[in-house]
């Protein structure tokens, strides 16, 4: 392998990196933004869950407080798709349609200016 290739691996290791921080720190937001949110509209619900559990009253609670719902499985799944994403790259690692999508995007970063943080944060080692 030569040094350009080494070079290369490296900034696309590094732009992984970047994007898996990225998914986290939206996984972070939305659990910070969005469930508390949706967690405060259904306290009532909640209290009564807490007294008299059921799935029957899980199911009918949720299903009338539609937009709460909506956010708590907006963040439930956006949690559960990074973790997927992440789980398949580090078990079998970067594939090839996704190294083309890292080789492009990096790419159009190495199109901005010199002076761009993400430039340089991808060209150091």
């Amino acid at each position: 392998m030569t040094d350009l290739d080494l070079h290369l691996q490296r900034r696309l290791q590094r732009l992984h990196a970047l994007s898996s921080y990225l998914r986290w720190l939206a996984v972070l937001g939305a659990w910070l933004l969005i469930a508390p949110i949706a967690l405060w509209a259904l306290r009532d619900e909640i209290g009564l869950w807490r007294d008299y559990f059921t799935w029957a009253a899980l199911r009918y609670g949720l299903a009338s407080h539609r937009l709460p719902a909506l956010g708590l499985f907006f963040c439930l799944g956006i949690t559960g798709s990074t973790l997927l994403w992440q789980g398949y790259h580090s078990l079998r690692g970067i594939s090839p349609q996704e190294r083309t999508r890292l080789e492009n995007q990096l790419r159009q970063i190495e199109k901005l200016k010199p002076e761009h943080p993400l430039r340089k944060w991808l060209s150091k080692f």
